[in-house]
C-alpha cells in the first residue's frame, strides 16, 4: 500500500460514499476501514494513486446528513470483510475519519458539484 503522505502537485478528489445503514458507517468508524461496491473500487483506486489525497464524505441513505469525512489511507485490496455480510461489496480499504459528527445537508446547500450540472452536494 501506498504512503498516506501527500504529494504535491497533484490533485486531490472527493467522493460522495452513500451507505445503506448506519451501521457500516459506525464500523467503519470504529475499525477504519471501508468496502464499497466492485463498479466503485477501479474509480477510487485510480483516485489513490493519481492523486494527493482521496476524501470521502459518508452519508446515509435517506438520513439527510452527512455522517463525517475520511481520508482514503490505502489502495482497495481483494481481501473482503465479514463486517458488512453482503456479498454485494468488494475489497476492503483503509480509511483515516477526520470528522465523525452528523453534519445537516443544509449546512453544504451552498456546495456545487460542477461536474453534476450544478446540482447541490448531498
Amino acid at each position: 500500500s501506498k504512503s498516506p503522505s501527500p504529494r504535491p502537485n497533484m490533485p486531490v478528489r472527493y467522493f460522495i460514499m452513500k451507505s445503506s445503514n448506519l451501521q457500516n458507517i459506525d464500523i467503519s468508524q470504529q475499525k477504519g476501514i471501508w468496502s464499497t461496491t466492485p463498479s466503485n473500487e477501479r474509480k477510487l483506486n485510480r483516485a489513490f494513486w493519481e492523486s494527493s489525497m482521496v476524501y470521502l464524505v459518508f452519508s446515509v441513505q435517506g438520513s439527510g446528513c452527512f455522517q463525517g469525512f475520511a481520508r482514503m489511507a490505502s489502495e482497495i485490496g481483494c481481501e473482503k470483510s465479514q463486517d458488512w455480510g453482503s456479498a454485494g461489496f468488494g475489497g476492503v480499504f483503509k480509511v483515516e475519519w477526520i470528522q465523525k459528527e452528523s453534519i445537516p445537508f443544509q449546512v453544504a446547500h451552498h456546495l456545487l458539484n460542477p461536474w453534476n450540472n450544478n446540482k447541490k452536494v448531498q
